[in-house]
């Protein structure tokens, strides 16, 4: 009898999209490599964190930011809920991937300038956002930047909205003097442990009167 041959994973991909995931990881560690601390990880996200990040998405609200796009895992999983394609913008600095993300999302708005005046520049009006998806290495940044980018996607929000963030620690990455100097709770939406490293995803948001 002939022993059973195993097939390792990427022998059952599409030529297409083994390519495809080879060249999104081979440039996330390039990002990686040229700014470590702005990049914050040497692989993308997971599609099982993609899914959790994405959950409280309702296609029929209001529009959606996303921070950090990077090879678009978010993305996808953001447009996956059914959102319309033209009610997400998503914020990427580095030059390369903001082409890529053009490329592969060519109805999604792709903005190239800093969260932290992203109002600046975003199709929607304060308000007129039900979620900010964000992407970028918190832990990695001191509190100013923490209090810059909190208050703009907060003046973004609509009154009950929500700032999902994932972080690689069991904590929030914010400090608790922090958000209540900026009003705002957190809450932890889950863990996933199918994502390297080990992913914890928080919501914050301004508790109603």
């Amino acid at each position: 009898m002939q022993p059973k041959q195993k097939h390792c994973r990427s022998a059952a991909l599409p030529q297409g999209e083994f390519k495809g995931r080879a060249t999104e990881y081979l440039n996330f560690l390039a990002a990686w490599v040229s700014k470590p601390r702005q990049t914050a990880s040497v692989v993308p996200s997971s599609r099982y964190l993609a899914r959790l990040m994405a959950a409280g998405i309702d296609p029929t609200d209001g529009r959606v930011l996303e921070l950090g796009g990077g090879t678009g895992v978010f993305t996808r999983a953001i447009l996956k809920t059914g959102l319309p394609p033209e009610k997400l913008e998503v914020v990427e600095i580095n030059p390369a991937f903001a082409r890529g993300l053009r490329r592969h999302f060519p109805q999604v708005s792709i903005l190239e300038t800093p969260a932290q005046i992203v109002s600046t520049v975003a199709g929607g009006e304060p308000g007129d956002y039900q979620a900010v998806v964000s992407g970028l290495p918190l832990l990695a940044m001191d509190r100013a930047a923490h209090v810059d980018i909190l208050s703009e996607a907060f003046r973004m929000l609509k009154p009950g909205g929500s700032f999902v963030q994932f972080t690689y620690s069991v904590r929030p990455p914010v400090s608790r003097d922090t958000l209540a100097a900026l009003g705002l709770e957190v809450e932890r939406v889950g863990q996933v442990v199918r994502n390297f490293p080990p992913a914890t995803v928080f919501r914050f948001f301004r508790p109603r009167d």
